[in-house]
């Protein structure tokens, strides 16, 4: 930055960039340096604290809702078929519940903030049973990162470059499971497993991401050109407003399940509000 004189450095990414940016800041501080550094939040997974709403999660949503579709028409069209849809949210269920919600075509829905057992009277395998008897098809909906005490092994874990801990696949294992339990019992089911992955992230933005995103690289710049630093521009509470980055970095934000927004996908899914 010194060598280029960069005056004014915008950090565009989610959690992990931000951290980083942090990290810049406070050695700016140390060297005197008059630069600003400028936070922009994007993350399809929604998850910066204090941000209400980062750029690029309404259309990841809007593209998973295009995936749960496709897996409704399928379960429907077979008897007892069900379509398990696995989203991105490593730590927050946004995605998930959000696209819950847009279609109203799903059954379950299973994010990381939300534990839940497999088996007995209350676990999700009994009560997609009844689902079948019912309806005779069933569409589940999963977060990357729900039900990973099923799939990783907390005595091996591996981390990826930024140091996230390597996921297990949840969608698989609970597509096996749910074969299991059918086959135990003698009903024949159809499963089929989708995982849009990151190809809900590389759709062209919704207009209304793209006016979002445009409205906070001008505020961000606004922000830059005034001489403020150490700070993120966001959305909060109907406003743009400018966060610390030491508040909007110090946990991830998770969707809570006592919130309007956990009780709209219990409703549309009609799933207990424990499992």
């Amino acid at each position: 930055l010194v060598e280029l004189d960069v005056k004014i450095l915008y950090t565009v990414g989610g959690d992990g960039t931000q951290k980083g940016a942090l990290s810049l800041v406070k050695e700016i501080e140390k060297r005197g340096l008059k630069i600003s550094v400028i936070g922009i939040p994007k993350t399809i997974d929604n998850d910066i604290y204090f941000i209400d709403r980062s750029f690029g999660f309404e259309t990841a949503f809007s593209a998973a809702t295009e995936a749960i579709y496709s897996a409704h028409v399928e379960a429907e069209g077979s008897e007892n078929g069900m379509r398990i849809v696995k989203v991105m949210g490593r730590e927050s269920g946004f995605i998930a519940a959000n696209a819950t919600i847009a279609s109203n075509l799903v059954n379950f829905c299973l994010i990381p903030e939300l534990d839940f057992d497999l088996e007995g009277e209350n676990g999700l395998l009994k009560h997609l049973e009844r689902r079948l008897q019912k309806r005779k098809h069933a569409v589940i909906v999963i977060a990357e990162g729900a039900g990973q005490k099923y799939v990783l092994d907390p005595d091996k874990m591996e981390y990826d470059a930024s140091g996230n801990i390597k996921l297990g696949d949840i969608g698989v294992f609970i597509k096996e499971k749910i074969k299991e339990y059918f086959k135990k019992r003698n009903i024949p089911v159809s499963i089929k497993y989708i995982d849009p992955s990151y190809m809900i992230r590389s759709k062209p933005p919704t207009p209304n991401d793209s006016t979002f995103s445009i409205q906070l690289a001008q505020m961000a710049v606004h922000a830059g050109m005034s001489g403020r630093t150490a700070m993120i521009v966001g959305y909060y509470n109907g406003h743009f407003v400018h966060i610390p980055m030491e508040l909007a970095t110090i946990k991830r934000k998770k969707v809570d399940l006592a919130s309007q927004l956990w009780l709209s996908v219990l409703e549309s899914t009609g799933q207990p509000a424990c499992m």
